[in-house]
């Protein structure tokens, strides 16, 4: 069981919250003008990477605010947790 860092409730179980994604994608500015494979690439082609990745959370059960996390794949181990908007925080590779 994973302990989340809430960054406006403070540390929480894992059953309150709903894994969202990864963080830090930037939607396209004209998607209209897109082709469909490029479309397919920005919706379905995501980063799987074994090591530190940056994910977006929700803390569903309690303020329901969306976050960013900065977790470790295969430890599970969490660097930062810190507000949507934010810069990415320095972590180990």
């Amino acid at each position: 069981m994973l302990l989340i860092p809430c960054p406006y409730c403070g540390a929480r179980d894992e059953h309150e919250f709903r894994f969202g994604g990864e963080a830090h994608i930037a939607r396209p500015e004209n998607p209209d003008k897109l082709s469909d494979e490029e479309w397919a690439d920005y919706l379905f082609h995501k980063t799987n990477p074994k090591g530190v990745h940056f994910e977006r959370w929700v803390h569903e059960a309690g303020c329901g605010r969306w976050f960013n996390l900065a977790r470790h794949t295969v430890s599970h181990e969490i660097y930062a947790s810190y507000k949507v908007g934010a810069r990415k925080p320095e972590v180990p590779e």
